[in-house]
């Protein structure tokens, strides 16, 4: 089985960084896509941040340019730096992780590690 364990959350004051990371273990070969979602109360979960394992990346409009993901193959590792938080980025950030063997998609995902932004 697949565990994806987070870390790297906290409470940091608007325009501050913190860096997420996310490590994976269990069973697995490869995964193909690794990345970050975020979960507000009454909202429903939004992508944040993807990264292949050939290294290409898919970011939220709304993180662009403040936020990078990054894997390590390695590792099995996915962190998220981000940079010049705003109060509107506190959110529980949940690890993801996918694996593909057509036609079957297997996801994994963390318990998620919490992110507050104070204005």
């Amino acid at each position: 089985q697949v565990q994806l364990v987070e870390s790297g959350g906290g409470v940091v004051q608007a325009g501050g960084s913190l860096r997420l990371s996310c490590a994976a273990s269990g069973s697995f070969l490869r995964f193909n896509v690794m990345g970050w979602y975020r979960q507000i109360p009454g909202k429903q979960r939004e992508l944040v941040a993807t990264i292949t394992d050939g290294g290409s990346t898919n970011y939220a409009d709304s993180v662009k340019g403040r936020f990078t993901v990054s894997r390590d193959n390695a590792k099995n590792t996915v962190s998220l730096q981000m940079n010049d938080l705003k109060p509107e980025d506190t959110a529980v950030y949940v690890c993801n992780a996918i694996i593909i063997r057509l036609p079957y998609k297997d996801d994994y995902w963390g318990q998620g590690t919490q992110v507050t932004v104070s204005s």
